[in-house]
Protein backbone atom coordinates (compact mmCIF):
# COMPACT_ATOMS: atom_id res chain seq x y z
CA UNK A 1 0.00 0.00 0.00
CA UNK A 2 2.94 2.16 0.59
CA UNK A 3 3.55 3.58 -2.85
CA UNK A 4 0.11 4.74 -3.32
CA UNK A 5 0.90 7.26 -0.84
CA UNK A 6 3.32 8.39 -3.91
CA UNK A 7 0.82 8.64 -6.70
CA UNK A 8 -0.30 12.09 -8.39
CA UNK A 9 -3.51 13.56 -8.24
CA UNK A 10 -4.43 12.63 -11.74
CA UNK A 11 -3.50 9.05 -11.96
CA UNK A 12 -5.85 8.85 -8.41
CA UNK A 13 -8.37 10.26 -9.81
CA UNK A 14 -7.86 7.80 -13.23
CA UNK A 15 -7.77 4.98 -10.74
CA UNK A 16 -10.95 6.15 -8.97
CA UNK A 17 -12.94 6.52 -11.89
CA UNK A 18 -12.00 2.69 -13.21
CA UNK A 19 -12.36 1.35 -9.80
CA UNK A 20 -8.80 -0.01 -8.90
CA UNK A 21 -8.39 2.09 -5.96
CA UNK A 22 -10.55 3.82 -3.37
CA UNK A 23 -10.34 6.91 -1.76
CA UNK A 24 -10.13 5.21 1.61
CA UNK A 25 -6.97 3.49 0.80
CA UNK A 26 -5.17 6.09 -0.64
CA UNK A 27 -5.95 8.20 2.97
CA UNK A 28 -4.99 4.94 4.94
CA UNK A 29 -1.55 5.26 2.74
CA UNK A 30 -1.00 8.95 3.58
CA UNK A 31 -2.11 8.47 7.14
CA UNK A 32 0.40 5.67 7.51
CA UNK A 33 3.07 7.45 6.06
CA UNK A 34 2.42 10.52 8.82
CA UNK A 35 2.17 7.35 11.21
CA UNK A 36 5.82 6.13 10.10
CA UNK A 37 7.45 9.86 9.60
CA UNK A 38 5.91 12.27 11.67
CA UNK A 39 7.53 11.75 14.70
CA UNK A 40 10.75 12.25 12.83
CA UNK A 41 10.36 15.27 11.00
CA UNK A 42 7.40 17.12 12.80
CA UNK A 43 5.40 18.31 9.67
CA UNK A 44 1.98 18.09 11.66
CA UNK A 45 0.44 20.32 13.96
CA UNK A 46 -3.04 18.56 13.75
CA UNK A 47 -3.81 15.11 12.43
CA UNK A 48 -7.66 14.23 12.35
CA UNK A 49 -7.23 10.90 11.53
CA UNK A 50 -10.99 10.31 12.58
CA UNK A 51 -12.61 12.40 10.57
CA UNK A 52 -10.28 11.91 7.57
CA UNK A 53 -11.28 8.15 7.37
CA UNK A 54 -15.13 9.31 7.59
CA UNK A 55 -14.27 12.10 4.62
CA UNK A 56 -13.05 8.94 2.46
CA UNK A 57 -15.58 6.57 2.96
CA UNK A 58 -17.96 9.24 2.05
CA UNK A 59 -15.89 9.71 -1.25
CA UNK A 60 -15.93 6.38 -1.71
CA UNK A 61 -19.37 5.57 -2.21
CA UNK A 62 -19.85 8.65 -4.36
CA UNK A 63 -17.53 7.46 -6.97
CA UNK A 64 -19.14 3.64 -6.53
CA UNK A 65 -22.04 5.17 -7.19
CA UNK A 66 -20.70 7.22 -10.69
CA UNK A 67 -21.68 10.28 -8.73
CA UNK A 68 -17.98 12.14 -7.72
CA UNK A 69 -18.63 15.81 -6.10
CA UNK A 70 -15.80 17.29 -7.85
CA UNK A 71 -12.10 17.77 -9.42
CA UNK A 72 -10.42 16.41 -6.51
CA UNK A 73 -13.11 13.93 -5.13
CA UNK A 74 -11.11 11.50 -2.49
CA UNK A 75 -7.36 13.10 -2.67
CA UNK A 76 -5.81 14.02 0.32
CA UNK A 77 -4.58 17.46 1.44
CA UNK A 78 -3.18 19.44 4.36
CA UNK A 79 -3.59 23.09 5.05
CA UNK A 80 -0.71 24.97 6.79
CA UNK A 81 -1.83 26.13 10.15
CA UNK A 82 -1.99 29.82 9.28
CA UNK A 83 -5.41 29.13 7.34
CA UNK A 84 -8.77 28.81 9.21
CA UNK A 85 -9.96 25.45 8.98
CA UNK A 86 -13.89 24.63 10.28
CA UNK A 87 -13.57 21.95 12.72
CA UNK A 88 -9.79 22.58 13.97
CA UNK A 89 -7.60 25.48 15.27
CA UNK A 90 -6.08 27.54 13.58
CA UNK A 91 -3.27 28.36 15.96
CA UNK A 92 -0.63 29.87 13.72
CA UNK A 93 2.24 28.49 15.70
CA UNK A 94 1.79 30.62 18.72
CA UNK A 95 0.63 30.04 22.64
CA UNK A 96 -0.96 33.45 22.00
CA UNK A 97 -4.00 31.86 20.26
CA UNK A 98 -6.05 29.22 22.16
CA UNK A 99 -7.88 26.54 20.80
CA UNK A 100 -11.14 27.24 22.50
CA UNK A 101 -12.85 28.92 19.85
CA UNK A 102 -15.23 28.00 17.80
CA UNK A 103 -13.40 27.13 14.77
CA UNK A 104 -16.61 27.30 12.53
CA UNK A 105 -14.99 29.36 9.33
CA UNK A 106 -12.66 27.84 6.57
CA UNK A 107 -10.75 29.85 4.47
CA UNK A 108 -11.52 30.42 1.04
CA UNK A 109 -8.54 28.27 -0.62
CA UNK A 110 -9.81 25.67 2.27
CA UNK A 111 -13.59 25.83 1.36
CA UNK A 112 -12.98 25.59 -2.06
CA UNK A 113 -11.13 22.07 -1.63
CA UNK A 114 -13.77 20.86 0.19
CA UNK A 115 -16.59 21.66 -1.68
CA UNK A 116 -14.58 19.60 -4.51
CA UNK A 117 -14.17 16.33 -2.35
CA UNK A 118 -11.20 16.47 -1.17
CA UNK A 119 -10.50 14.12 1.99
CA UNK A 120 -8.58 16.79 4.77
CA UNK A 121 -6.08 15.39 6.45
CA UNK A 122 -5.06 18.12 8.96
CA UNK A 123 -2.68 21.39 9.93
CA UNK A 124 0.95 21.52 8.76
CA UNK A 125 3.17 23.01 10.94
CA UNK A 126 4.70 26.96 10.69
CA UNK A 127 6.97 29.21 12.35
CA UNK A 128 4.65 31.48 14.67
CA UNK A 129 2.61 33.23 12.81
CA UNK A 130 4.74 32.74 9.79
CA UNK A 131 7.56 35.21 10.68
CA UNK A 132 10.62 33.79 9.73
CA UNK A 133 12.18 31.36 7.02
CA UNK A 134 12.54 28.30 8.92
CA UNK A 135 9.33 26.37 10.62
CA UNK A 136 9.96 26.28 14.29
CA UNK A 137 7.24 27.45 17.04
CA UNK A 138 7.59 28.15 20.50
CA UNK A 139 4.01 25.83 20.06
CA UNK A 140 5.17 22.88 17.78
CA UNK A 141 8.76 22.83 18.24
CA UNK A 142 10.93 22.39 14.65
CA UNK A 143 10.06 20.39 11.93
CA UNK A 144 13.09 19.12 10.03
CA UNK A 145 14.14 18.58 6.58
CA UNK A 146 13.45 14.73 5.09
CA UNK A 147 17.11 14.81 3.36
CA UNK A 148 18.67 15.33 6.24
CA UNK A 149 16.96 15.46 9.61
CA UNK A 150 19.56 18.12 11.35
CA UNK A 151 18.68 20.57 8.95
CA UNK A 152 15.48 22.84 8.38
CA UNK A 153 13.07 22.72 5.74
CA UNK A 154 12.64 26.42 5.37
CA UNK A 155 9.95 28.23 6.10
CA UNK A 156 7.54 29.58 7.01
CA UNK A 157 5.55 26.24 5.14
CA UNK A 158 8.23 24.09 5.62
CA UNK A 159 5.56 21.62 7.57
CA UNK A 160 3.52 21.47 3.79
CA UNK A 161 6.59 21.48 2.33
CA UNK A 162 7.87 18.15 4.32
CA UNK A 163 4.59 16.66 3.83
CA UNK A 164 4.89 16.65 -0.12
CA UNK A 165 8.11 15.50 -0.10
CA UNK A 166 7.03 12.33 1.85
CA UNK A 167 3.36 11.73 0.52
CA UNK A 168 1.84 12.27 3.67
CA UNK A 169 -0.94 13.86 1.44
CA UNK A 170 -1.16 14.83 -2.26
CA UNK A 171 -2.10 18.41 -2.08
CA UNK A 172 -0.93 20.70 0.24
CA UNK A 173 -2.02 24.87 1.01
CA UNK A 174 0.84 26.63 2.44
CA UNK A 175 1.26 30.34 2.35
CA UNK A 176 3.71 32.91 1.04
CA UNK A 177 4.22 36.49 2.26
CA UNK A 178 7.78 36.80 1.06
CA UNK A 179 9.12 33.21 -0.20
CA UNK A 180 7.30 30.91 2.75
CA UNK A 181 6.31 28.30 -0.41
CA UNK A 182 9.22 28.84 -2.58
CA UNK A 183 11.97 28.90 0.35
CA UNK A 184 11.00 25.23 1.31
CA UNK A 185 10.17 24.07 -1.81
CA UNK A 186 13.86 24.81 -2.74
CA UNK A 187 14.68 23.10 0.59
CA UNK A 188 12.92 19.61 0.60
CA UNK A 189 12.95 19.46 -3.30
CA UNK A 190 9.03 19.45 -3.86
CA UNK A 191 7.40 22.19 -6.53
CA UNK A 192 6.39 25.12 -4.65
CA UNK A 193 4.25 27.51 -6.53
CA UNK A 194 2.94 31.12 -5.38
CA UNK A 195 0.14 32.50 -7.85
CA UNK A 196 -0.71 35.83 -8.87
CA UNK A 197 -1.69 38.04 -5.86
CA UNK A 198 -5.50 37.94 -5.49
CA UNK A 199 -5.60 34.82 -7.90
CA UNK A 200 -6.65 32.33 -4.76
CA UNK A 201 -8.73 34.03 -2.51
CA UNK A 202 -7.62 34.70 1.25
CA UNK A 203 -9.19 36.05 4.34
CA UNK A 204 -9.15 36.80 6.54
CA UNK A 205 -6.34 39.17 5.52
CA UNK A 206 -2.94 38.45 6.70
CA UNK A 207 -1.18 41.19 9.31
CA UNK A 208 1.30 41.54 6.34
CA UNK A 209 -1.56 42.74 4.85
CA UNK A 210 -1.27 42.69 0.09
CA UNK A 211 2.39 40.94 0.56
CA UNK A 212 0.37 37.62 1.26
CA UNK A 213 -0.56 34.95 -1.19
CA UNK A 214 -2.07 31.37 -0.47
CA UNK A 215 0.52 29.13 -1.95
CA UNK A 216 0.64 25.31 -3.43
CA UNK A 217 3.36 22.69 -2.85
CA UNK A 218 2.89 19.35 -4.78
CA UNK A 219 4.97 16.56 -5.81
CA UNK A 220 4.62 17.12 -9.63
CA UNK A 221 3.88 19.92 -11.78
CA UNK A 222 0.39 18.87 -12.84
CA UNK A 223 -0.91 18.57 -9.48
CA UNK A 224 -0.39 22.24 -8.87
CA UNK A 225 -2.69 23.03 -12.15
CA UNK A 226 -5.25 20.65 -10.93
CA UNK A 227 -4.82 22.46 -7.02
CA UNK A 228 -5.34 25.67 -9.11
CA UNK A 229 -8.19 24.93 -11.20
CA UNK A 230 -9.86 24.03 -7.50
CA UNK A 231 -8.92 26.95 -5.61
CA UNK A 232 -8.33 29.59 -7.95
CA UNK A 233 -11.40 31.08 -7.23
CA UNK A 234 -13.15 34.66 -5.84
CA UNK A 235 -14.83 34.55 -2.55
CA UNK A 236 -16.62 37.64 -1.32
CA UNK A 237 -14.65 38.05 1.86
CA UNK A 238 -11.53 38.86 -0.12
CA UNK A 239 -11.37 42.56 -1.14
CA UNK A 240 -8.87 42.04 -3.66
CA UNK A 241 -10.17 38.63 -5.05
CA UNK A 242 -9.29 38.86 -8.87
CA UNK A 243 -12.57 38.16 -11.13
CA UNK A 244 -13.14 34.45 -12.46
CA UNK A 245 -10.85 34.34 -15.70
CA UNK A 246 -12.49 30.61 -15.82
CA UNK A 247 -9.00 29.24 -16.41
CA UNK A 248 -8.31 25.27 -16.81
CA UNK A 249 -4.42 25.37 -15.66
CA UNK A 250 -4.15 21.55 -16.90
CA UNK A 251 -5.43 23.11 -20.77
CA UNK A 252 -2.02 23.73 -22.69
CA UNK A 253 0.36 22.50 -19.61
CA UNK A 254 2.44 20.59 -22.32
CA UNK A 255 2.90 22.93 -24.60
CA UNK A 256 6.61 23.34 -23.73
CA UNK A 257 9.34 26.49 -24.30
CA UNK A 258 10.25 26.79 -27.59
CA UNK A 259 9.88 30.41 -29.21
CA UNK A 260 9.69 31.74 -25.55
CA UNK A 261 11.71 34.74 -24.33
CA UNK A 262 13.67 33.91 -20.91
CA UNK A 263 15.68 36.13 -19.22
CA UNK A 264 18.04 34.50 -16.63
CA UNK A 265 19.44 36.37 -14.11
CA UNK A 266 21.99 34.22 -11.44
CA UNK A 267 22.35 36.67 -8.96
CA UNK A 268 19.85 40.03 -9.88
CA UNK A 269 23.66 41.95 -9.80
CA UNK A 270 23.71 42.49 -6.61
CA UNK A 271 22.92 38.94 -4.58
CA UNK A 272 25.95 36.47 -2.84
CA UNK A 273 24.87 33.06 -4.38
CA UNK A 274 26.40 29.51 -3.26
CA UNK A 275 28.71 28.23 -6.15
CA UNK A 276 27.34 24.92 -6.22
CA UNK A 277 23.73 25.99 -6.39
CA UNK A 278 24.86 28.44 -8.85
CA UNK A 279 26.10 26.04 -11.31
CA UNK A 280 23.02 23.82 -10.82
CA UNK A 281 20.60 26.40 -11.91
CA UNK A 282 22.79 27.58 -14.48
CA UNK A 283 22.73 23.88 -16.13
CA UNK A 284 18.94 24.07 -15.40
CA UNK A 285 18.86 26.81 -17.69
CA UNK A 286 20.57 25.37 -20.19
CA UNK A 287 17.71 22.47 -20.22
CA UNK A 288 15.71 25.54 -21.57
CA UNK A 289 17.63 26.42 -24.21
CA UNK A 290 17.74 22.76 -25.34
CA UNK A 291 13.69 22.87 -25.04
CA UNK A 292 13.58 25.71 -27.66
CA UNK A 293 13.73 28.79 -25.70
CA UNK A 294 16.10 32.32 -26.18
CA UNK A 295 17.65 32.49 -23.74
CA UNK A 296 19.56 35.56 -22.37
CA UNK A 297 21.23 36.53 -19.37
CA UNK A 298 20.24 39.63 -18.10
CA UNK A 299 19.25 40.79 -14.71
CA UNK A 300 15.74 42.88 -14.06
CA UNK A 301 17.84 45.73 -13.28
CA UNK A 302 16.54 47.11 -9.85
CA UNK A 303 18.67 48.03 -6.84
CA UNK A 304 18.10 45.35 -3.73
CA UNK A 305 14.67 45.92 -2.48
CA UNK A 306 15.03 44.72 0.89
CA UNK A 307 14.68 48.09 2.34
CA UNK A 308 11.04 48.28 1.14
CA UNK A 309 10.22 44.73 2.01
CA UNK A 310 11.77 45.12 5.62
CA UNK A 311 8.96 48.34 6.03
CA UNK A 312 6.00 46.01 5.44
CA UNK A 313 7.06 43.50 6.97
CA UNK A 314 7.96 45.11 10.24
CA UNK A 315 4.64 47.44 10.27
CA UNK A 316 2.68 44.31 9.70
CA UNK A 317 4.65 42.94 12.73
CA UNK A 318 3.96 45.83 14.67
CA UNK A 319 0.06 45.58 13.68
CA UNK A 320 0.11 42.02 14.90
CA UNK A 321 1.74 42.14 17.80
CA UNK A 322 -0.70 45.05 18.96
CA UNK A 323 -3.53 43.20 18.84
CA UNK A 324 -2.65 40.71 21.76
CA UNK A 325 -2.78 41.81 25.31
CA UNK A 326 0.46 42.34 27.65
CA UNK A 327 -0.28 38.22 28.43
CA UNK A 328 -0.20 36.63 25.45
CA UNK A 329 2.72 38.84 24.09
CA UNK A 330 4.64 37.62 27.02
CA UNK A 331 4.57 33.94 25.08
CA UNK A 332 5.04 35.55 21.79
CA UNK A 333 8.95 34.78 20.73
CA UNK A 334 11.22 37.47 20.90
CA UNK A 335 12.75 38.07 17.38
CA UNK A 336 8.86 38.37 15.83
CA UNK A 337 8.52 40.78 18.99
CA UNK A 338 11.43 42.79 18.02
CA UNK A 339 10.67 43.13 14.66
CA UNK A 340 7.06 44.81 15.97
CA UNK A 341 9.29 47.12 17.48
CA UNK A 342 11.14 48.07 14.96
CA UNK A 343 7.69 48.27 12.99
CA UNK A 344 6.11 50.63 15.68
CA UNK A 345 9.63 53.37 14.69
CA UNK A 346 8.23 53.45 11.46
CA UNK A 347 6.72 56.84 10.45
CA UNK A 348 3.62 57.50 7.85
CA UNK A 349 5.70 59.48 5.68
CA UNK A 350 8.26 56.12 5.51
CA UNK A 351 5.59 53.75 4.98
CA UNK A 352 3.96 55.87 2.43
CA UNK A 353 7.85 56.25 0.60
CA UNK A 354 7.64 52.61 0.66
CA UNK A 355 4.83 52.19 -0.80
CA UNK A 356 5.85 54.50 -3.69
CA UNK A 357 9.40 52.28 -4.31
CA UNK A 358 6.74 49.34 -4.32
CA UNK A 359 4.63 50.53 -7.16
CA UNK A 360 7.89 51.69 -9.35
CA UNK A 361 9.47 48.39 -8.79
CA UNK A 362 6.18 46.82 -9.82
CA UNK A 363 5.89 48.96 -13.14
CA UNK A 364 9.80 48.45 -13.72
CA UNK A 365 8.94 44.61 -13.95
CA UNK A 366 5.80 45.28 -15.93
CA UNK A 367 7.93 46.49 -18.48
CA UNK A 368 10.72 44.26 -18.26
CA UNK A 369 8.66 41.51 -19.43
CA UNK A 370 7.44 43.24 -22.19
CA UNK A 371 10.78 42.19 -23.84
CA UNK A 372 10.94 38.86 -21.21
CA UNK A 373 8.45 36.18 -21.64
CA UNK A 374 9.99 34.62 -18.21
CA UNK A 375 12.66 35.31 -15.76
CA UNK A 376 14.94 32.87 -14.27
CA UNK A 377 16.79 32.91 -11.01
CA UNK A 378 18.10 30.62 -8.27
CA UNK A 379 15.40 30.45 -5.99
CA UNK A 380 17.48 30.65 -2.90
CA UNK A 381 21.39 32.02 -2.79
CA UNK A 382 22.47 28.40 -0.56
CA UNK A 383 21.31 25.32 0.56
CA UNK A 384 19.23 23.82 3.47
CA UNK A 385 21.66 24.41 7.30
CA UNK A 386 21.33 23.07 10.80
CA UNK A 387 17.91 23.46 12.47
CA UNK A 388 17.84 25.98 15.72
CA UNK A 389 18.94 28.69 13.58
CA UNK A 390 16.84 31.21 11.66
CA UNK A 391 19.54 31.59 8.71
CA UNK A 392 22.62 29.93 7.45
CA UNK A 393 25.75 30.62 9.22
CA UNK A 394 27.12 32.92 6.43
CA UNK A 395 24.62 35.19 6.79
CA UNK A 396 24.90 34.98 11.00
CA UNK A 397 28.94 35.62 10.06
CA UNK A 398 27.48 38.98 7.70
CA UNK A 399 24.05 40.03 8.40
CA UNK A 400 24.34 41.84 4.83
CA UNK A 401 24.49 38.63 3.36
CA UNK A 402 21.40 37.98 2.10
CA UNK A 403 20.35 34.08 1.56
CA UNK A 404 16.67 35.02 -0.12
CA UNK A 405 17.14 37.34 -2.11
CA UNK A 406 15.25 35.91 -4.78
CA UNK A 407 11.46 35.46 -3.14
CA UNK A 408 10.65 38.59 -1.45
CA UNK A 409 10.67 40.85 -4.95
CA UNK A 410 7.53 39.23 -6.42
CA UNK A 411 5.54 39.61 -3.71
CA UNK A 412 6.44 43.15 -3.93
CA UNK A 413 5.43 42.86 -7.11
CA UNK A 414 2.26 40.39 -6.95
CA UNK A 415 3.91 38.02 -9.68
CA UNK A 416 3.09 34.80 -10.16
CA UNK A 417 6.32 32.84 -8.99
CA UNK A 418 7.77 29.04 -8.64
CA UNK A 419 10.40 27.19 -7.21
CA UNK A 420 11.05 23.66 -9.59
CA UNK A 421 13.60 21.23 -7.93
CA UNK A 422 16.90 21.23 -9.66
CA UNK A 423 18.88 18.89 -8.88
CA UNK A 424 21.34 18.33 -5.96
CA UNK A 425 24.80 19.46 -3.98
CA UNK A 426 27.48 16.67 -3.60
CA UNK A 427 26.19 16.24 -0.14
CA UNK A 428 22.34 15.48 -1.62
CA UNK A 429 20.56 18.70 -0.61
CA UNK A 430 17.91 19.78 -3.18
CA UNK A 431 18.50 23.27 -5.26
CA UNK A 432 15.68 24.79 -6.99
CA UNK A 433 15.18 27.57 -9.45
CA UNK A 434 12.73 30.24 -9.74
CA UNK A 435 10.17 30.56 -12.95
CA UNK A 436 8.66 34.01 -12.50
CA UNK A 437 6.14 35.74 -15.17
CA UNK A 438 4.22 38.79 -15.27
CA UNK A 439 1.18 38.88 -13.14
CA UNK A 440 -1.84 37.29 -14.71
CA UNK A 441 0.37 34.61 -16.54
CA UNK A 442 0.22 31.74 -13.85
CA UNK A 443 -0.26 29.38 -16.98
CA UNK A 444 3.04 30.07 -18.25
CA UNK A 445 5.16 29.53 -15.09
CA UNK A 446 3.04 26.30 -14.99
CA UNK A 447 4.01 25.76 -18.80
CA UNK A 448 7.68 26.11 -18.68
CA UNK A 449 7.85 24.41 -14.77
CA UNK A 450 5.93 21.08 -17.10
CA UNK A 451 8.70 21.74 -19.94
CA UNK A 452 11.45 21.16 -17.70
CA UNK A 453 10.27 18.37 -15.14
CA UNK A 454 9.13 16.27 -18.44
CA UNK A 455 13.16 16.33 -18.94
CA UNK A 456 14.47 16.05 -15.45
CA UNK A 457 11.36 14.43 -13.44
CA UNK A 458 11.69 15.67 -9.94
CA UNK A 459 13.03 13.07 -7.22
CA UNK A 460 11.33 12.77 -3.62
CA UNK A 461 13.71 11.02 -0.51
CA UNK A 462 12.02 8.05 -0.20
CA UNK A 463 12.64 7.12 -4.27
CA UNK A 464 16.58 7.33 -3.12
CA UNK A 465 15.89 4.84 0.15
CA UNK A 466 17.49 7.99 2.31
CA UNK A 467 18.89 5.56 5.39
CA UNK A 468 18.29 9.49 7.54
CA UNK A 469 14.62 8.33 7.73
CA UNK A 470 13.49 5.08 9.80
Amino acid sequence: MSEIADFSASKLLSLYRDRQLSPTEVTKAALERINTYNSQVNAFAIVDEKTALAEAEASEVRWLNGNPLGLVDGIPFTVKDLLLTKGLPTRRGSKAITSNQPWSEDAPAVARLREQGAVLLGKTTTSEFGWKGVTDSPLTGITRNPWNTDLTPGGSSGGAAVAAALGMGTLHLGTDGGGSSRSPAALTGVFGLKPTFGRVAGYPSAHTGNLFHIGVLVRTVTDAAVMMNVIAHPDVRDWYALSNDKQDYTVDLDQGVAGLRIAYSPNFGYADVDPEVAALVKAAVDIFAKLGAVVEEVDPGFANPRSIFQTFWQTGAAKLVRGFSPEQQAVIEEGLLSIGKEGDRITVAEYLSAQDAREALGRQMQRFHENYDLLITPTLATVAFPVGQNRPQSSIDNPQRDWAPFTYPFNLTQQPAASVPCGFTTNGLPVGIQIVAAKYRDLLVLQAAKAYESISPFIMPLELNRNVLK
